[in-house]
């Protein structure tokens, strides 16, 4: 086999290969950008649209193998990129221009561990090499700043108009957890809690980011309309447990999000507590039934983003300011959430892109 015979039969089979998380072939994402022989080494320059980091050996081994299946028995020396672009938000908004996506994480009821997911999906994006932001928009009972370590601190305002938002575990963070005492009751009625999401949102520097994850509260009130009226937002999931009553109110909150006078759309459905594995035994039983989540994102035609343990340690270690992503990356329940956040980037970058970052500007001078 010639190299020019090499080379045309290596960019099939690595043009063929699907990529798991995101579902579509490296041909159709465009994703090969470079293949050359160097020697005896094939190298193969591929840019992804989600988060790479951490990504580079598991590819290799997975297009090496694709590259042997096709008689192609070189080395492969893989040379792996990220671009995160900006996804189409609700019409008429269009995304900010700092922040490329902002993802709503939102849930029918408490308790179900919302905010425990959004902390680690932010997280496991920015371990994974992505510029992140988490806002804490939960006025009434913010919790980011305890699962962040960050209780008591404040974020600095230079100009005393700008603010500055904290910095922990890779990521910035904003909640009115920040600015008020944390004993202190928020008794606000419906416009005062909208400027206050409008304040954390705009007034905060939050440089140029890829993802803004959002904390919502739990429930379908004034904080989600406005969100999904005023927010750009490119996605929402919907964290739920597996047993009826969670259900049922995660459906309500996942119809809101697609009423057709707020147009945001779900990337899908997170089951949270799915299976608990007991810690000495190794026992695992479904405590709040099974397959709740499947059956919802099938009725509602969204995909089944990730199943997540019902595991003690998890909140015990949200609840010591250090997430599960960040003590304990490697573990089963920490893998878990990193597969997670694959799985909503994926789906993401499924989205149209947002126009405007399709066409470049065009600016017409007039001549004197």
């Amino acid at each position: 086999m010639t190299d020019a015979d090499t080379l045309t039969t290596a960019r099939a089979a690595l043009e063929q290969w699907v990529e798991p998380f995101i579902g579509r072939s490296l041909g159709e994402l465009g994703a090969l950008r470079e293949l050359r022989l160097d020697g005896a080494v094939l190298v193969a320059a591929v840019v992804l649209p989600v988060p790479v980091g951490g990504y580079r050996d598991l590819l290799e081994d997975a297009l090496t193998a694709a590259l042997g299946a096709a008689g192609v028995k070189l080395p492969l020396r893989l040379a792996l990129t990220s671009h995160i672009s900006a996804r189409a938000v609700q019409p008429p908004l269009k995304p900010l221009p700092n922040i490329r996506n902002i993802i709503a994480v939102a849930s029918g009821k408490g308790g179900v561990g919302k905010s425990t997911v959004a902390v680690n999906l932010a997280l496991a994006w920015a371990a994974a090499g992505a510029r992140v932001g988490l806002l804490d928009a939960d006025i009434y009972g913010p919790s980011q700043p305890l699962m962040l370590g960050l209780s008591g601190q404040r974020p600095p305002s230079p100009d005393g108009k700008r603010i500055e938002p904290l910095q922990a575990h890779g990521i910035k963070a904003m909640s009115m957890g920040f600015l008020i005492d944390p004993d202190q009751p928020m008794i606000w009625r419906g416009p005062m809690i909208t400027q206050a999401l409008n304040t954390l949102l705009n007034d905060t520097d939050w440089g140029e980011l890829d993802y803004l994850v959002v904390d919502l509260p739990p429930g379908t009130g004034d904080i989600q309309l406005s969100m999904a009226q005023k927010v750009p937002v490119a996605g929402a999931i919907i964290v739920t447990t597996p047993q009826d009553v969670a259900l049922a109110d995660a459906r309500r909150g996942l119809r809101m999000f697609n009423n057709e006078k707020v147009s945001v759309p779900v990337l899908g459905i997170v089951e949270n507590m799915a299976l608990h594995v007991c810690s000495k035994c190794g026992h695992q039983e479904a405590v709040f039934g099974s397959g709740g989540g499947e059956r919802l994102a099938l009725e509602c035609g969204v995909p089944l983003l990730g199943q997540l343990p019902l595991d003690a340690r998890i909140g015990a270690e949200a609840e010591a300011g250090r997430p599960t992503l960040v003590a304990a990356p490697d573990s089963v329940r920490g893998r878990a959430f990193s597969e997670l956040a694959r799985q909503v980037a994926g789906v993401l970058a499924l989205r149209p892109k947002e126009r405007a970052s399709v066409f470049p500007q065009v600016v017409v001078e007039g001549r004197a």
